[in-house]
């Protein structure tokens, strides 16, 4: 059976990236971003552009969203594989006023626009489920393990995507729906190529998108990709407090930008 894809922030980065490795094994694609003439642009570059559908749309736009899954789903029946990867990068500090508005936009993109991609699929999901695999993927971050200095609001955000998506997995269990919770490390993307330190383990993004659409397709619960940074989470989930904080406070910030 053919598969059916519905990717947010499919314009750059990690999203292209797994959209393009999507639509070379032949699946059929939803392509959400808010840049429609990029998204155009990539439709026409994939294989069977025909095929495939553009929803220029913010992700923040929760009825926009809604109206994007139902179109995919009336035009193909049933949907295999939703990733809710829209997200953005931000250095942010608590001590700044106006960086509380930063804060809310980050979560706003990061964790709640996960919870409204998914929310319209799972209906259809439950009544295909029997007949064929069926995954929700969210898109968490190595950040999203313990909390890094000056990215407050984007390991708070990640942190919550992987915690969402770990109730989500138990709760559908039953339903014959997987939740995989794919967790990145440094990948190199248009979003990374901003950092200005040191980002060990860095991952050409096709590399990434392969390996991801594989996990994916396993159905496996949860990956950190490259592994190597699955070693990396792993001991800084144990690390103790004081140790950590001796380690962390000396780390390089990512830019304070407004968005």
């Amino acid at each position: 059976m053919m598969e059916t894809v519905f990717i947010t922030g499919a314009s750059s980065g990690l999203g292209l990236a797994m959209a393009r490795r999507y639509a070379s094994q032949g699946a059929v694609l939803g392509l959400v971003a808010r840049r429609g003439e990029v998204l155009e642009e990539l439709r026409l570059s994939l294989p069977n552009p025909d095929k495939h559908r553009v929803y220029p749309l913010d992700v923040t736009d929760h009825a926009a969203l809604a109206a994007a899954a139902a179109d995919f789903i009336s035009a193909h029946g049933s949907v295999s594989v939703v990733i809710a990867n829209a997200g953005i990068s931000v250095g942010t500090l608590t001590e700044y006023t106006e960086d509380l508005a930063v804060f809310a936009r980050v979560m706003e993109i990061n964790m709640m626009a996960t919870v409204a991609t998914f929310s319209p699929f799972i209906a259809n999901m439950k009544s295909h489920a029997a007949a064929r695999q069926c995954r929700l993927v969210g898109i968490g971050s190595v950040a999203g393990i313990r909390g890094l200095p000056g990215a407050e609001a984007y390991s708070a955000s990640k942190a919550a995507v992987i915690s969402y998506c770990e109730s989500l997995r138990v709760e559908l269990k039953a339903s014959g729906i997987r939740v995989v919770t794919i967790v990145p490390g440094y990948i190199d993307t248009p979003m990374t190529q901003l950092n200005d330190y040191a980002m060990p383990f860095l991952l050409p993004v096709n590399i990434f998108a392969e390996r991801a659409v594989k996990v994916i397709s396993s159905g496996s619960s949860y990956r950190v990709i490259p592994w190597q940074m699955g070693v990396v989470a792993k001991f800084l989930r144990v690390l103790p407090d004081w140790l950590f904080d001796v380690i962390f406070s000396r780390a390089p910030y990512k830019s304070r930008e407004k968005i």
